[in-house]
């Protein structure tokens, strides 16, 4: 009997770890009473969409009409004691909604610069609730759905990040960033306090990456963070309830901090590829945690600061952006294939043009997108992404550029270089691009943009809209949703279309 419990739970996971991978579940009804009683079905529960970093949705418009758009407000957050404070309004990096049904009706999660993460009803355009941090939210959150729970309130927890806190510093004593907040009730369910380490922050940007009832995480600490999600397995901490930490490694190395003038913060979200969880780092190395060993056993470094997430591809391969920081060379983009030892993984670079814009000097601060979700084996596996340079680039991940080679970070090794699709420019952006099957929807500081490719890969420019995008967009159900600097959080789509 016990054996027979054991490959039944297994099973379960196994339904559970594909629907998680695919966009759609599989859920047994009647196995968890809690669960289907909410009757709540996620459809982009974390930062581009899956444990891969790579499902953008399910169906994109032709048009960019504004259906409607909700006031997310302003806030105040502290830059530093010697810079002060600043106003931001609307949301930004990465800041993807994040949707669900419940009850049959369209929610949103979104967090804002007004310090609140909101649970909006898509039908009547209002808040259900909405939970006040401390400071602005930058990041994208994970809705974590817990098969076993005993509890409402316990079934789908939101994990999500923060800036540190208004009139918090570096050394403050205690900073909780990081919390889990109910999506059921909008309630705290428990709060992680980030410790001061060797880095010159304390905020939380990363989407969370969750295998059953284990998250893993890298912080603005530099640390990345294995833990239990569920607020019954934690414990009460310097007076708050903080959860049970399985693991803990620093993300850089010592000789980094110096280098990189304690910027050694990790913004990245991780991704799942085999048996290791991959992150990158804004100390200059790709990690790769192998959940086996229970250590980090693979690493990749580049150098620079690297803020985008590392994304599978179907070939077993990731896209990493590199931002041009601490190199000589230029920032881009990498494709590594991880079965290989670092030295050995370079498949391709793809180098950007250096410019100053804001406070960077050029390459990719976002996340690479690539369409293998949503083409055949047979066709174009593309992958597109946003520079810092003002143009929008679409490579053949899949295909080396034979008549050329590229300078790498450290302006000295030469590697192949993939081949162009194409090379348009569409203004500086920080924002990742997204594919939705024959779409491509990118956005940056000055415009939203939504494109149509044939199987020739011909690329039509169908509309664009204007605004101050930072964050990145999610489809679903012929409509666009990205919130904007501007205060509020924009649905795109074809009026002609909309739903009453």
């Amino acid at each position: 009997m016990k054996k027979f419990s054991i490959f039944l739970l297994f099973i379960l996971f196994f339904l559970k770890a594909i629907s998680q991978e695919e966009g759609y579940r599989v859920k047994p009804a009647v196995i968890f009473p809690i669960i289907d009683s909410l009757d709540i079905q996620l459809i982009n529960p974390t930062f581009l969409g899956n444990n891969q970093r790579n499902y953008y949705g399910n169906t994109a418009p032709s048009r960019l009409d504004v259906i409607w758009k909700f006031y997310l407000g302003k806030g105040r957050t502290t830059i530093s004691r010697r810079k002060g404070d600043r106003i931001w309004a609307g949301a930004g990096w990465t800041g993807q909604p994040l949707l669900f049904t419940e009850r049959g009706r369209l929610m949103i999660v979104q967090g804002a610069f007004d310090h609140h993460l909101y649970k909006i009803d898509l039908k009547k355009l209002e808040p259900v609730w909405k939970y006040k941090f401390d400071d602005v939210i930058k990041g994208t959150g994970t809705i974590w759905e817990n098969l076993f729970t005993e509890t409402v309130e316990n079934a789908y927890v939101i994990l999500q990040g923060s800036r540190l806190g208004v009139d918090k510093y570096l050394d403050t004593r205690h900073v909780p960033s990081y919390r889990g907040i109910s999506l059921v009730s909008g309630e705290e369910l428990w709060r992680h306090d980030s410790k001061w380490t060797d880095s010159y922050s304390r905020d939380v940007d990363a989407s969370a990456l969750i295998l059953n009832d284990t998250a893993y995480i890298g912080l603005e600490n530099g640390l990345f963070t294995v833990f239990d999600p569920d607020y019954k397995k934690a414990y009460l901490k310097d007076g708050m309830l903080q959860p049970r930490i399985y693991y803990q490694e620093k993300l850089y190395e010592k000789a980094d901090v110096a280098k990189h003038k304690f910027n050694i913060v990790t913004e990245a979200s991780p991704c799942l590829l085999g048996d290791r969880i991959y992150v990158s780092s804004g100390s200059g190395h790709v990690y790769g945690y192998n959940m086996v060993s229970d250590s980090i056993d693979w690493d990749f470094y580049i150098g620079s600061d690297m803020d985008g997430s590392p994304v599978v591809t179907s070939d077993s391969c990731l896209i990493v952006t590199v931002e041009k920081q601490y190199i000589e060379g230029k920032g881009g983009v990498f494709k590594l294939d991880p079965s290989k030892k670092p030295v050995e993984s370079v498949v391709w670079y793809f180098p950007t043009q250096n410019k100053d814009y804001a406070s960077w000097e050029g390459g990719v601060i976002g996340s690479a997108a690539v369409n293998d979700r949503y083409v055949p084996d047979s066709a174009a596996h593309l992958a597109a992404f946003a520079a810092i340079d003002g143009y929008l680039y679409v490579v053949d991940h899949q295909t080396v550029d034979t008549s050329k080679m590229a300078i790498g970070p450290d302006n000295k090794t030469l590697h192949p270089t993939p081949k162009v699709v194409l090379k348009r420019k569409t203004g500086p952006s920080i924002s990742t691009p997204i594919f939705v099957n024959d779409k491509l929807i990118a956005a940056g500081y000055g415009f939203i943009y939504l494109f149509r490719y044939d199987d020739n890969l011909n690329f039509e420019l169908l509309d664009r809209r204007p605004g101050q995008f930072e964050s990145t967009p999610v489809a679903h159900d012929d409509k666009i949703y990205i919130p904007c600097r501007d205060g509020y959080l924009y649905c795109y789509g074809e009026k002609d279309k909309r739903e009453n």
